[in-house]
């Protein structure tokens, strides 16, 4: 027996994890039970309830139900569907799976049905489709993200199968099938039908036979790659080792190649650390170099070190910040000439080396100041180093 398909939720209170979409005060559902929902867009991880909510939808609504998938979807079909309803006074609901893959031909037959609302676009996908839409279908429709769902909403999705179908699951079974299913309903509910193929009475050892690991969104999808990329660096950035190394064996797990994670840690040890520690540049760039000639798995024990290096280093985004203000000077129209003493082969040039390796010259048409050194790490000492031959000069 399919559980998914047996337990598809019916109503809006059916629909588990989505309170923010399907309550009773939600935007959503006052919209659609004043049938009053326009073209609107979901976005969230797999099995979290996007093709339910668009079929319960239909219903409250009462609008015929079409599923098509963007991946294998023919303009024909879409027309097709479209003269069907032509005259008819009651629209259909059109449902387009992974939307984010619809292209610019199939977009622009959607666009004069949108305009004329001759049917109701819903689209989904587990990336946020924003960026793929264009400006005019973004501006005819709504985003709504669906959540991962909880572990307490499993847990009660969970209950209820078990009290229909009379299955047998102690503890330890139910916390692993809840806990290895990553918040995805669909997956918990089919690893559940595949078991009780088995056995009715379910333990950890017949699940594990057929789910070893622990589901996870992984790298893979645009989404989740870039939150785990960004939660690696803002953990490193805040000095946090435990959250860094675990952000990196995530993107390790799902797939991410060791060059990636390598070049995002070379341009933090610039951005970040800078010159409070100027040596973690040095010690990026080894890695850098070192996993694109090893690789995986021996790669990961690189690039832990180099990640917990960096989050022990004392930070300062000191030339981060100076070479914006500079190139935002320039942009915005502040183009100087260049002194003459500094200019080639001009003898009022002032050779450092021979006044101890400092003399006050002009540089600059007129004074700017980009750089702001702080007292951090190895950035105090160059601080203090500037401030000493700079007052030497200017005390004699």
């Amino acid at each position: 027996m399919d559980f998914a398909y047996l337990l598809r939720p019916k109503t809006f209170n059916e629909i588990v994890g989505q309170e923010h979409l399907t309550g009773t005060n939600s935007p959503l559902r006052i919209l659609c039970e004043q049938n009053a929902l326009g073209h609107s867009f979901f976005y969230g991880p797999a099995g979290c309830g996007k093709t339910s909510l668009s079929r319960v939808i239909a219903d409250v609504m009462d609008r015929p139900f079409y599923e098509l998938n963007a991946t294998s979807l023919k303009i024909e079909e879409l027309r097709k569907i479209f003269n069907q309803y032509k005259n008819a006074l009651q629209k259909p609901l059109i449902f387009i799976d992974e939307v984010h893959r619809l292209s610019k031909n199939q977009q622009e037959v959607l666009l004069p049905i949108m305009e004329k609302n001759e049917a109701l676009i819903i689209g989904a996908s587990t990336e946020n489709p924003f960026y793929s839409l264009t400006s005019a279908i973004r501006s005819r429709s709504m985003l709504f993200e669906i959540k991962a769902i909880t572990n307490e909403a499993l847990e009660k999705l969970l209950a209820k199968v078990i009290e229909k179908y009379e299955l047998s699951l102690d503890e330890d079974a139910k916390e692993y099938l809840i806990a290895s299913s990553g918040g995805d309903a669909r997956a918990m509910l089919k690893l559940l039908e595949f078991s009780a193929n088995i056995s009715t009475e379910i333990t950890v050892q017949i699940l594990k036979s057929l789910r070893p690991n622990a589901l996870q969104a992984g790298s893979s999808e645009a989404g989740v790659h870039y939150d785990l990329a960004s939660a690696l660096i803002k953990s490193i950035r805040g000095s946090d080792a435990d959250a860094a190394i675990y952000y990196l064996a995530r993107l390790i797990d799902g797939g991410e190649s060791a060059d990636f994670i390598a070049r995002r840690l070379v341009i933090l040890a610039s951005e970040d650390v800078g010159n409070a520690n100027p040596q973690a540049l040095t010690l990026t760039t080894s890695c850098l170099t070192s996993v694109s000639k090893i690789g995986y798995p021996e790669a990961r024990i690189i690039l832990a070190q180099a990640v917990i290096y960096l989050c022990a280093s004392p930070k300062s985004n000191s030339a981060y910040m100076a070479i914006n203000q500079a190139l935002n000077s320039v942009k915005n129209g502040n183009i100087m000439n260049i002194p003459k003493n500094i200019q080639q082969n001009n003898s009022n040039y002032l050779y450092p080396h021979d006044f101890g390796g400092y003399v006050e010259q002009q540089y600059l048409e007129y004074p700017q100041h980009f750089v702001e050194l702080k007292d951090i790490g190895y950035e105090k000492k160059m601080k203090e180093w500037l401030e000493i031959i700079t007052k030497r000069e200017n005390n004699g």
